[in-house]
């Protein structure tokens, strides 16, 4: 089958992958679309040495399985775990010592014709619910990890930094609680986009230090750690979601003296997530920018690479 395959920091296009053979437990799933995200970038970067097909968020055909569930469309939580280890146990089974993660950590991805998940980790797409919209369904679950975390409502006064492919679906997310919310975004022609939602968005440089009891870091980068830093009060909170290759420096004693919460942010709840989309409460066609036929995986990463692109998608079958 064909695939995008990562290795020693190089990506390919490869026409002679084998087919996935699927187990018992499992399923095999046709993929029709798949999104890049940054987590995929900074992989080929050398965020963590994984050797295969990338690719996490994807919708597909269940080929072989449960008759029930073959010929759906499914989404998939991207951990695949033990179910018999202690964290598992303790319903912290993303953290599974012995988990593989899609595309990610020792199991090929979603960037190929094929891919298999345990069927416990799929999630059939309502029937009214557009391929498109529902390849957002894995990140948009990211995002809503984050309320999984910290209570978040009406009087907190929330800063988003950067409003890129995960950052936008934070927004969004965030402003469905009535909090007080502000995104930063450096390019002011994608301002739109979000103002429509009736999400304010200012530059870095209008961004108040102190101002903000809680401050989502999603730039992926060291300026953007700084200013989402710099904008909390005391005994605020700041949520890590982004991954980076690199060395992130911090003022640890700065934390300390201010009392400050770090809290890593990663996988959430795909049920949730599904529903918000079903319901038209998150908006994500206009966050689409670029789409490419896998044939074109390439030229895909090279432009979802670029700054300021938002959603880049693959269309797989």
């Amino acid at each position: 089958m064909r695939g995008i395959w990562l290795e020693s920091g190089t990506i390919s296009l490869r026409d002679d992958l084998d087919r996935p053979e699927n187990v018992e437990g499992e399923a095999l799933v046709r993929v029709l679309c798949a999104g890049v995200c940054n987590t995929d970038l900074e992989l080929v970067r050398g965020y963590y040495p994984f050797t295969g097909v990338l690719g996490h968020e994807f919708v597909g055909e269940v080929a072989e399985g449960p008759p029930e569930l073959v010929g759906k469309r499914v989404v998939g939580e991207i951990n695949a775990t033990c179910g018999r280890c202690e964290a598992c146990r303790s319903e912290r089974s993303s953290h599974c010592p012995n988990r593989t993660v899609l595309g990610i950590m020792g199991r090929n991805g979603a960037f190929a014709e094929y891919l298999t998940l345990p069927i416990e980790n799929l999630h059939v797409v309502p029937e009214g619910l557009a391929t498109d919209t529902a390849t957002f369904t894995e990140p948009l679950a990211a995002a809503l990890e984050i309320q999984e975390q910290i209570p978040i409502g009406p009087g907190d006064r929330v800063l988003v930094a950067g409003i890129g492919k995960l950052g936008s679906l934070i927004a969004q997310t965030l402003a469905l609680t009535g909090c007080d919310l502000v995104a930063v975004n450096r390019r002011a022609e994608k301002r739109e986009l979000f103002e429509a939602r009736g999400i304010r968005v200012i530059g870095p440089e209008e961004v108040a230090t102190g101002a903000f009891d809680v401050a989502i870091e999603c730039t992926g980068n060291p300026a953007g750690f700084a200013m989402a830093r710099d904008a909390l009060r005391p005994r605020g909170t700041l949520v890590m979601k982004s991954t980076y290759a690199g060395k992130l420096e911090i003022d640890i004693s700065s934390l300390v003296v201010d009392e400050i919460t770090l809290v890593g942010s990663r996988c959430g709840p795909f049920a949730p997530a599904l529903e918000l989309l079903a319901a038209g409460k998150v908006d994500v066609e206009p966050l689409i920018e670029h789409r490419f036929p896998l044939a074109q995986g390439l030229a895909a990463f090279e432009k979802a690479a670029e700054p300021g692109v938002l959603k880049v998608l693959l269309d797989i079958a």
